[in-house]
């Protein structure tokens, strides 16, 4: 059976631009596109798809995901069985978090804060991540991808470089004005130095994406009301004459 874009995202609770940007990136490609950009899918896609989502509850990013997915000797039952294994750990920890709330709601003034501990979860992660370079380490997307990974210390500065960014592209008074350009090519430029190839295209297919899905605009939004709509508008401008 095949569907299309709008009947995959809403049969897997995604947007359509999520999906265009799984493709764009390499992450999830559809079964069929057209020279006019119509993309079909199948049950292997959203089988695919459905393995993205259970990564991403995990909290993996987007690259180690498609490094995993990727590599040709992947184990989808093992996959899963490492996933209910993490996800069980995940709802745990969240059971743990309810049960304070629900004996500060009873006027129980508790110091027991060991349900904030997510050790377990991250010791889990970390040996389902040692496994992964034990059985593709030595494949040539593994390796690339080890290029870009970081200390805690280096993952800082750079969230730090990313956050200034967010608070001139706040500032802008002209989103189109040269200076709006000139900022949007350093944020292409950023993503391309620290994540993945950003060209234009993409970066423009970003920009749409930060004022039409809620969650892309309300995290800009925390630099400024309308932060979202500068980067959207300051990037259109950028890419309309790259």
């Amino acid at each position: 059976m095949r569907y299309s874009i709008g009947q995959a995202a809403e049969r897997c609770g995604v947007s359509v631009r999520t999906l265009r940007y799984y493709d764009q990136i390499g992450l999830l490609k559809p079964a069929d596109s057209s020279p006019s950009g119509y993309r079909s899918y199948d049950e292997s896609s959203l089988l695919r798809l459905r393995e993205i989502l259970f990564y991403r509850e995990l909290d993996f990013s987007l690259e180690e995901i498609r490094r995993m997915l990727d590599t040709p000797n992947y184990d989808r039952t093992q996959a899963m069985e490492r996933q209910r294994s993490l996800l069980t750990l995940k709802c745990e920890r969240l059971m743990g978090l309810i049960a304070l709330l629900e004996r500060n709601l009873k006027g129980e003034d508790t110091m027991n804060l060991s349900a904030f501990d997510d050790s377990a979860y991250q010791a889990e992660k970390e040996r389902y991540a040692a496994e992964a370079k034990e059985r593709w380490g030595h494949t040539e997307a593994y390796a690339q991808s080890v290029e870009k990974r970081r200390t805690p210390d280096q993952e800082q500065e750079l969230q730090r470089r990313m956050e200034e960014l967010f608070a001139r592209f706040a500032a802008l008074k002209d989103p189109e004005s040269r200076e709006g350009q000139e900022l949007a090519e350093q944020w292409r430029q950023f993503i391309s130095d620290n994540y993945y190839e950003c060209t234009p295209e993409l970066l423009l297919e970003l920009g749409r994406m930060y004022v039409e899905d809620m969650r892309f605009q309300e995290n800009l939004d925390r630099f400024g009301p309308g932060t979202a709509q500068r980067m959207s508008r300051a990037i259109a401008a950028y890419c309309n004459k790259a």
